[in-house]
């Protein structure tokens, strides 16, 4: 490296591709300006703010911070594919990794990117939020014994919410659901 180069760290964060933030205890402490953007923020507008307001629901924020834990002690990260929401209220498919800078607290302070995938994969029906917390587990491959397993529902829960996201998106099997979900046509 050339030594009359200084890095300027605060620069490439800022200028990232992906949108990317530091967080304590799920609270953004500081985001760069792809992550304002991509939720329809100004830059430093979601800074002090929970993650909750990039979640459609409530509900959905405390299930995945819940999911996530179990996760990030065994592996340290966490990624995953969910629905999301800019802060116009629109609902987005976002791409979501997270790292855990003390692996002992892993939702204390951490590092996280989020990739907005919904020009390959638009929102195309109404769901609930326990329809979008399926919809994303599929979208990971999980069966539904472990969907069951991950959400706490009964194995009947799940395939009860399959088969209306059959109906929603058309879709005669859970493979073309699938297909359907991740925005392939086939």
């Amino acid at each position: 490296m050339n030594p009359s180069y200084a890095i300027d760290y605060e620069m490439i964060f800022q200028h990232a591709p992906v949108g990317m933030c530091i967080s304590v205890n799920r609270v953004i402490q500081s985001g760069n300006e792809a992550l304002a953007s991509m939720f329809g923020y100004e830059r430093g507008q979601l800074d002090g703010q929970s993650f909750s307001v990039l979640y459609p629901t409530m509900d959905e924020f405390l299930r995945t911070g819940d999911r996530i834990i179990p996760i990030m002690n065994a592996r340290g990260r966490y990624s995953d594919e969910r629905i999301m929401r800019r802060g116009d209220g629109e609902l987005f498919w976002c791409h979501v990794t997270g790292r855990a800078l003390n692996s002992l607290d892993p939702l204390g302070a951490g590092v996280w990117t989020f990739e907005d995938v919904s020009e390959k994969r638009p929102v195309t029906a109404e769901l609930t939020p326990r329809e979008r917390e399926i919809a994303a587990l599929l979208v990971e491959g999980k069966t539904s014994k472990m969907i069951a397993r991950e959400t706490d529902l009964s194995p009947r829960t799940v395939e009860m919410h399959r088969a209306r996201l059959m109906r929603k998106f058309a879709a005669a099997t859970s493979s073309e659901l699938v297909h359907k979900l991740v925005g392939v046509t086939r």
